[in-house]
């Protein structure tokens, strides 16, 4: 049997590729915000319903240089969750800011809104909660804790990429939003991310922070880096923004497959579909109680994986436990988001993936006889 694994990239076709690229060659501008980039940046903002847009190398850049914009004082805290990917962690760290865990709910893996208040000191400069596997926060209640306390949102909206809220792009909530287009997500440009954001000065700030600074020719008026996403992986962002729709309807028909197959399962609590909001299908998260399903969430993993089928612990540890941050955490204060890092496992859902597939690893993950 085949190896299955828990995605794989979307792609348009070579030719239609290569035939993006083409004139690449003609003008030889590969870097520096060329025509490509310029394309790429307006098809998006279109697709999402955004106003403003700024795009960058990767996702865990635009969420750096976003933070970095807002210009917060050196050991600020930020109220986030442990529940993520490192990159949000690491953003908040490497900006000379602290992050301060608030709990998860337990249904829906969000930052949970009762929690953030009694978090808040003064020197809490921000809140950063985190869409998780397409579900999107309670972004009226978080708004309202942001302007009773005057602070910042920023969004980490890496798996939204395209969803709707009440009928309003994802990222248009906060004061910013960030995106990934890494090669593994929902839409990809091979690398890439986007930051988009309320207020034209942040956006001419994260411009800045990812252009060395440089203003004009022979002007850098701020010390910055370089992020820029470069000619290629804008050609692919546009190839395969023409068809993402196409592509989240057949993650659709996957995710569905796997819910007709699993809602009935004792012992496995299957995703929601929340109220209000268009999905993009982006992960299909199963928690799996031990005690009622008559094997652990580990035991279920190697199982898939000696069968050649590579599901995923996401998120597991709780960035809150990583080695790099020993002694500084304490992830006993987020009972809920240890609990559910513990037991949470991501099935493989990509839009190739065959029906059939999902039956097969469906089959494997209920014939527990073979767990050892």
């Amino acid at each position: 049997m085949s190896k299955i694994y828990v995605t794989k990239s979307s792609m348009p076709s070579i030719e239609e590729y290569i035939l993006e690229i083409e004139n690449i060659w003609e003008s030889h501008w590969l870097t520096n915000m060329g025509e490509k980039h310029r394309q790429f940046q307006n098809h998006l903002k279109d697709y999402l319903r955004v106003d403003n847009i700024e795009l960058l190398i990767n996702g865990h850049m635009a969420l750096e240089m976003t933070l970095q914009a807002f210009d917060f004082p050196a050991g600020s805290e930020v109220i986030t969750t442990p529940f993520t990917f490192a990159s949000t962690t690491h953003a908040i760290v490497r900006t000379g800011l602290t992050p301060v865990f608030c709990d998860i709910n337990k249904d829906d893996y969000l930052i949970d809104c009762s929690k953030i208040e009694e978090l808040i000191t003064d020197k809490t400069v921000a809140i950063l909660p985190v869409h998780v596997y397409g579900y999107i926060c309670n972004v009226e209640e978080i708004d309202r804790i942001a302007q009773k306390h005057n602070l910042k949102v920023i969004y980490d909206a890496a798996h939204t990429f395209g969803e709707l809220y009440k009928g309003k792009g994802v990222g248009n909530f906060g004061d910013a939003s960030c995106f990934s287009f890494h090669a593994t997500k929902v839409f990809n440009s091979i690398e890439g991310g986007a930051s988009c954001y309320r207020d034209p000065i942040i956006g001419q700030r994260i411009y800045d922070l990812k252009n060395f600074g440089i203003h004009g020719l022979n002007d850098v008026g701020g010390i910055g880096a370089n992020a820029k996403m470069n000619e290629f992986c804008a050609a692919m962002g546009i190839c395969n923004l023409r068809h993402i729709d196409e592509e989240i309807e057949k993650r659709r028909k996957v995710y569905e497959r796997y819910t007709d197959l699993l809602e009935n399962d004792k012992g496995i609590r299957i995703p929601l579909i929340q109220k209000d909001v268009k999905p993009n299908y982006a992960y299909y998260p199963i928690l799996i109680n031990e005690s009622e399903f008559g094997a652990s969430r580990d035991e279920v993993y190697d199982l898939l994986v000696s069968n050649d089928i590579y599901a995923r612990k996401y998120f597991y540890p709780l960035t809150s436990d990583f080695d790099c941050y020993k002694g500084r955490f304490d992830s006993s204060l987020t009972p809920v988001a240890k609990w559910v890092s513990d037991r949470v496992l991501t099935l493989p859902i990509y839009a190739d993936l065959a029906l059939e597939d999902v039956d097969r690893i469906v089959r494997t993950i209920e014939n527990k006889s073979k767990v050892y």
